[in-house]
């Protein structure tokens, strides 16, 4: 068995990894960190876990404790990581951090959307973005995985293959793309929880925030589309809270450049996608329930040839494989375990 530790593991992020982990047949979770609820048994944070891991949280780990871990998840604030992971590769570990510190190849771009100066810019340029449907072979020989946000992933593998057909000639106008995103009141986070997510300001009620091309997201989708399309891509991205716990909706909009018919477009996508465990184009419309407490993304479309527009949807959930599922995905691929290790478990219904 592979010992992992998971820093701030109190979260709702730390806390979906600590249930996926505890069933994971190829690791034990050796060190679960919380300055919260330090000297207390998991089940404190997470009753769901009673009589299903026998650990208690302590407030640090010692570089000694670390050491004995091969995999280490940072489930920390934006911040963190990047001062956190120089000590973890000396002495011998491997990272996976759920914040946005090691998603960008530039850290003029962090630095802009995160309002300050990276710590380790010099980890960025050997740092792995951890989508592993666009980077698996990199992601296996990584020391660092910046694990991606809940929203781009649904955007950019909505869109990945809509962009990769014909560089030379584009499908789509790529500076007509627009996502329309819409994350469940827990893609806030635990520790962030706010007077805007409490319930009586969530319920029966939807906001957008952070638009016009200020939200973090935007530049993450925007890397990694543009080295799928071989180009630059600059897209119009509007997140939304909506009341409901976990889920994300991405419809995603792009302005076609010559005839195509929803049928062979659908192709397209299933061919993308045939040996991918975790992500399904479907025929119909996939819904956020779909994918409800897995590590499946669902996909379809519709061509709209009257207007000349494609309209992809995606939904996931966001602390399944927008998040904590996504990062037991690639320790798998880390440590040479099978892909789908721990993450075998179809979706709750209803």
């Amino acid at each position: 068995m592979t010992n992992v530790a998971v820093l701030g593991a109190s979260g709702y992020g730390g806390g979906e990894l600590l249930r996926l982990l505890s069933g994971h047949p190829e690791v034990r979770i050796a060190i679960a960190t919380s300055r919260t609820y330090a000297g207390k048994p998991v089940h404190s944070a997470f009753p769901s876990m009673a009589k299903r891991l026998d650990l208690t949280f302590t407030e640090t780990a010692s570089p000694e404790a670390l050491a004995t871990c091969p995999i280490v998840f940072l489930a920390r604030d934006n911040g963190v990581a990047m001062r956190e992971a120089p000590s973890l590769l000396e002495a011998g570990c491997k990272a996976i951090d759920l914040s946005a510190d090691f998603r960008f190849r530039d850290t003029a771009t962090y630095e802009r959307f995160y309002k300050g100066p990276h710590a380790a810019p010099e980890l960025t340029r050997g740092a792995v973005y951890g989508l592993p449907e666009l980077h698996r072979a990199d992601i296996r020989k990584a020391r660092i995985v910046g694990n991606p946000g809940c929203y781009t992933t649904a955007a950019i593998l909505g869109l990945a293959p809509l962009l990769a057909l014909d560089r030379a000639d584009p499908l789509v106008d790529r500076a007509s793309i627009i996502v329309d995103a819409k994350s469940g009141a827990s893609g806030s986070g635990r520790s962030r929880f706010g007077l805007a997510t409490h319930f009586s300001e969530a319920n029966e009620n939807a906001r957008a925030y952070n638009i016009a091309g200020a939200h973090r997201h935007t530049p993450e989708i925007e890397q990694e589309l543009a080295e799928v399309a071989g180009g630059p891509i600059a897209i119009t991205f509007t997140p939304h809270v909506v009341p409901m716990t976990r889920g994300i909706i991405a419809t995603c909009y792009a302005t076609l450049t010559r005839a195509v018919s929803t049928d062979d477009l659908l192709a397209t996508y299933q061919a993308s996608f045939a040996d991918e465990p975790f992500v399904y184009a479907t025929d119909g419309m996939p819904e956020t329930k779909h994918t409800l407490g897995s590590n499946m993304l669902h996909i379809g479309l519709r061509v709209d040839a009257r207007v000349k527009r494609v309209t992809v949807v995606s939904c996931l959930d966001n602390l399944g494989k927008g998040m904590a599922g996504q990062a037991v995905q690639n320790m798998n691929l880390l440590c040479g375990f099978a892909e789908t290790a721990g993450l075998e478990a179809s979706g709750l219904w209803p």
